[in-house]
């Protein structure tokens, strides 16, 4: 009987490490930087890097994001806007694409400039996507993820380079 009551206790023990919603109480993420051509996600506190990550881009990762479909990442300035728990991709935070910039530009072409711009987790199923793979959005891995949906906040700028 004291077996199983102590393999239960590991089992809950263990159960309860493997949650995806981490804390944070570090210093505060002020801005994120990502370096397209370097492949580089930077969490900033006032201009001292907190983390740093290798990230994927969208398939085809040259240039700025100008229509839906096309593959590209956005460049520019955005902020944080949204998170979704329930991610296909693990986790994800929201990014404010399309601005009004990007709304505008795709108007005089007479095209959708997409949407649903997130910075998410790369799961099992989506192991073998290669290096830049998603539709647009950026990616981390799954433990990745984790660490930036818990120390970023809702309204945090994003800078993204080319």
């Amino acid at each position: 009987m004291r077996r199983i009551i102590v393999g239960f206790a590991v089992l809950l023990a263990v159960a309860g490490c493997s949650s995806k919603f981490k804390t944070y109480d570090g210093p505060e993420v002020t801005r994120i930087i990502v370096v397209k051509h370097e492949r580089m996600l930077h969490l900033m506190h006032h201009g001292i890097p907190l983390k740093t990550y290798n990230v994927g881009l969208g398939f085809a990762p040259n240039g700025h994001k100008e229509q839906e479909g096309d593959g590209r990442t956005p460049e520019g300035e955005y902020e944080i806007d949204r998170r979704n728990p329930d991610s296909e991709f693990h986790l994800s935070v929201g990014i404010s694409y399309p601005n009004e910039d990007d709304i505008a530009r795709a108007r005089e072409q007479d095209r959708d400039p997409g949407g649903d711009i997130f910075i998410h987790g790369r799961p099992w199923k989506y192991r073998k996507g290669g290096r830049d793979w998603t539709a647009g959005c950026i990616a981390v891995t799954s433990r990745e993820i984790e660490e930036i949906y818990a120390m970023v906040r809702d309204e945090t700028p994003i800078t993204i380079l080319p």
